[in-house]
């Protein structure tokens, strides 16, 4: 097995692509090691390899120990890896970013620290999840009450569809079966979609705190990336799950999901949508370069000595 100090870096254009991934892959009550350039699942049952490169994120449940040979093959990869509660219901930390450059980060926060752009790119959100409505000229209030009826209007044409019962929305923060099949179903379904928006949205290099829908919270932009595809792809895997019973419902609403995203290419739709929201030019996103910055917003080259330069 070969170690990191005789490999070199992969470079981000030798990287598979985020949207060329796996979208997600759920462990439990396992050790993840490595072996050469992909991690081993090793459980009571056996072994199985998993070519690191292939993965967008990883998440890891309980019982789960990950070496630090692991982990590095894996941020090396840029696979994004995510520490999950029971039935991958609950977030508690995540990992680093497949880009090397910060063009990205620096065009999300230049459009998050403008309250007019904000409000530009939280209506073009709402554009993309509504496209049949204009959410030019509305408030924030406006938009938040579009959501509200869209959602309760999803939930019911998804209960008439498949048949399952639904009365309303009931979240148990710290008991997730207290809910009944349909809200386990959509609680599991939110946390992957969550999962998934945040290896997408650090993969690419934005900050995961910056949010134009959400605010306050070290997650608010995944949460408004995940929020886009909730009513096309969340919603309706979780009642497909739900609708055959509450036996393993939450596993039974992962695998729903995952073929759903495989099959819809959320992974690359979800890259572009967070590119054309932000109005981003991708040109540089493969530059594996630091710069220093000067007056006037003049970029130089790093690994200089200036101190006898005139620089203006």
């Amino acid at each position: 097995m070969s170690t990191v100090s005789r490999r070199s870096a992969s470079t981000p254009r030798q990287l598979a692509r985020v949207g060329d991934r796996l979208s997600f892959i759920y462990l439990e009550r396992c050790t993840v090691h490595r072996d050469d350039n992909a991690i081993t699942a090793t459980d009571t049952d056996g072994t199985t390899h998993i070519p690191a490169a292939t993965i967008g994120t990883l998440l890891l449940g309980p019982g789960t120990r990950i070496t630090h040979q692991a982990m590095s093959v894996l941020g090396e990869c840029g696979a994004g890896v995510v520490w999950v509660g029971e039935h991958g219901v609950r977030f508690y930390a995540g990992g680093r970013a497949l880009t090397r450059s910060s063009a990205l980060a620096e065009t999300q926060a230049t459009a998050w620290a403008n309250r007019r752009t904000r409000l530009e790119v939280a209506r073009a959100m709402y554009r993309l999840r509504f496209p049949d409505e204009d959410p030019a000229g509305r408030t924030r209030q406006d938009l938040l009450s579009m959501e509200g009826r869209r959602l309760k209007d999803c939930y019911r044409r998804e209960s008439a569809r498949t048949g399952v019962p639904w009365i309303r929305r009931d979240y148990h923060r710290d008991n997730f079966a207290a809910g009944d099949a349909p809200n386990q179903a959509v609680t599991a379904a939110a946390q992957c979609m969550y999962g998934i928006a945040h290896a997408v949205v650090t993969a690419l290099g934005c900050s995961p705190a910056l949010g134009f829908v959400h605010s306050g919270h070290e997650r608010s932009f995944v949460l408004d990336i995940a929020d886009l595809y909730k009513t096309d792809i969340a919603i309706p895997a979780a009642f497909d799950a739900a609708a055959d019973g509450l036996d393993d419902v939450a596993s039974r609403t992962r695998r729903a999901l995952r073929n759903r995203i495989t099959d819809t290419g959320l992974l690359d739709r979800c890259v572009n949508d967070i590119k054309t929201l932000l109005h981003h030019d991708d040109t540089s996103d493969h530059q594996d370069r630091v710069t220093l910055q000067s007056d006037g917003d003049t970029h130089l080259e790093s690994g200089r000595n200036y101190s006898d330069e005139v620089l203006w």
